[in-house]
């Protein structure tokens, strides 16, 4: 877990609450392997009262916990094991996110030779507009929106689609290959919207 004045550690679930509540971190990072709780219970607790990044780490075949800490709210996950660099920038990009968030979400999202304006619903690429259908770009405009953040296929579906339409994948995939047909170079090997095998999507947008 890191805070402005340093990073302070924890070992057991209880303890990183009691400090988190007390420290105020600026981004948490939550190992789902707790000796005394479950690590998706900490990051619902967490998600109570604190909107600060939270990036999980975990071994690779627990992708249901992976699932559920980000359905509870957890921005992005590594799965173990994994190289320093990488946590660092992920933690940048969790950071820089919730900047954008506490300053007024950006509307004008550019990725590539994309650029979207969440605004006027405008989507071109290389000055072209492109033409979106309503669900298209409410899909575009959801990942656009948390660009950089792991979305599980259930928070989207629950967001664009609405909660009854929650466990149905087979429209995700749907409009997500008929996005990339519109908006990638070469749809079979996205650039922009990644695929995150077993959990979801993330759109990767210009720094």
């Amino acid at each position: 877990m890191g805070w402005s004045h340093g990073p302070t550690t924890a070992s057991r679930g209880e303890e990183g609450l009691t400090l988190a509540a007390t420290n105020e971190p600026d981004i948490v990072i939550l190992d789902l392997g707790l000796p005394d709780m479950e690590g998706v219970d900490v990051c619902k607790r967490l998600r109570e009262w604190t909107q600060c990044p939270i990036i999980i780490l975990s071994v690779r075949d627990s992708e249901r916990d992976k699932v559920a800490a980000l359905d509870m709210g957890a921005d992005d996950y590594l799965t173990k094991p994994f190289g320093i660099e990488e946590l660092l920038a992920r933690v940048r990009v969790a950071l820089r996110h919730s900047t954008r968030t506490q300053n007024t979400e950006s509307k004008m999202v550019k990725a590539g030779p994309l650029t979207i304006d969440l605004s006027w619903h405008i989507v071109k690429r290389d000055e072209e507009e492109i033409k979106l259908t309503g669900n298209e770009y409410k899909l575009l405009a959801y990942l656009a929106a948390n660009h950089g953040r792991v979305l599980t296929h259930q928070s989207i579906l629950t967001n664009v689609w609405g909660p009854a339409d929650a466990d149905h994948t087979e429209y995700l995939r749907v409009y997500m290959r008929q996005l990339r047909k519109k908006l990638e170079a070469d749809p079979e090997r996205p650039q922009y919207i990644l695929t995150e095998p077993g959990i979801g999507y993330r759109l990767i947008a210009d720094e």
